[in-house]
């Protein structure tokens, strides 16, 4: 049995937007939600092109625009990506599919024609700027997506498909996937989820530690009646993780208060059946090889000729 099976949403508890807002940019970022439900209705060329627009101007270390986007409308190759990614359908509905990349390949190639040095897929520097410039990249075209009337969700599951992903489009040595974005016109209106509160995430001059009955409060509001059933094979799961990340005296200790409790609680089922702890961690070392087959050595010692 799938223990995601008949679970409640991971994504959390809808919240009802608010009534007023300063201007409708605002009104957009607050009330935006990731969007599974599209219609068959395609993406009018001109759409395409703002959104994608709004996408490379976004703001990136040196002006140097260290990414590419596969842009992906092929019916059998989202279908593919659907499988590939988990058995999500909705990303073969979806009326375009874009695949962020981190490309030094493109920089290279200038500096290669123009007689430069060049270091940038070698580099953990390189790599942490060119991450978050395709990360920032992505959220506009997100952002632009909802302004335009569609919707869009983010599919992090990429991460279970670099290989495949490498070899369907052609990427070359010095591009590797970050991300995939979903797009297209929304069936209904997706709902907005409780976040924490700017009290909780935001730090006013330096990190302030929560202490324990704030901390509970601040993520029981956020998945306010999040409890999951016990069932002997969930109870099963999470021990069985538990051993394994913790030892056998934390897995008892989380059985017990999840009995006494008579629920598994959110982060129980968050990083117990869901997100598994003993699972995430595994294949460490295999990404790092992927990485290094793409041409893309960020996390090894350079060595100098």
């Amino acid at each position: 049995m799938n223990q995601s099976d008949n679970l409640p949403s991971h994504h959390g508890t809808d919240s009802a937007p608010k009534k007023t807002y300063p201007n409708e940019t605002i009104k957009l970022l607050l009330e935006r939600g990731s969007l599974r439900n599209f219609t068959d209705k395609k993406i009018p060329p001109d759409i395409m092109q703002t959104v994608l627009e709004a996408g490379i101007h976004a703001p990136t270390g040196g002006n140097l625009q260290p990414y590419s986007i596969i842009k992906i409308e092929n019916k059998s190759t989202a279908a593919l990506l659907a499988k590939l990614c988990g058995e999500q359908n909705f990303i073969a509905e979806a009326s375009v599919n874009l695949l962020f990349c981190i490309d030094y390949h493109r920089l290279q190639r200038w500096a290669e024609i123009e007689t430069a040095p060049f270091t940038a897929t070698a580099s953990f520097r390189h790599f942490w700027i060119g991450f978050q410039d395709t990360i920032i990249a992505a959220q506009n075209i997100c952002t632009a997506a909802d302004a335009l009337g569609l919707g869009s969700v983010y599919i992090g599951t990429v991460t279970e498909c670099f290989r495949e992903l490498i070899d369907i489009f052609d990427l070359p040595q010095g591009v590797f996937p970050v991300v995939l974005l979903t797009l297209g016109y929304p069936k209904a209106k997706p709902p907005v989820k409780k976040k924490l509160g700017v009290p909780i995430v935001v730090h006013d001059e330096k990190y302030h530690e929560l202490d324990d009955v704030a901390l509970r409060k601040a993520f029981d509001d956020k998945y306010p009646g999040l409890k999951v059933q016990i069932t002997p094979e969930r109870l099963d799961t999470i021990a069985e993780v538990c051993r394994k990340v913790h030892g056998e005296v934390f897995a008892q200790k989380c059985i017990e208060t999840i009995e006494k409790n008579g629920f598994i609680n959110a982060v129980q089922r968050y990083f117990g059946l869901h997100y598994r702890a003993d699972e995430m961690p595994c294949g460490n070392d295999e990404f790092m090889k992927i990485m290094e087959e793409s041409g893309c050595n960020w996390f090894k010692k350079f060595e100098y000729i």
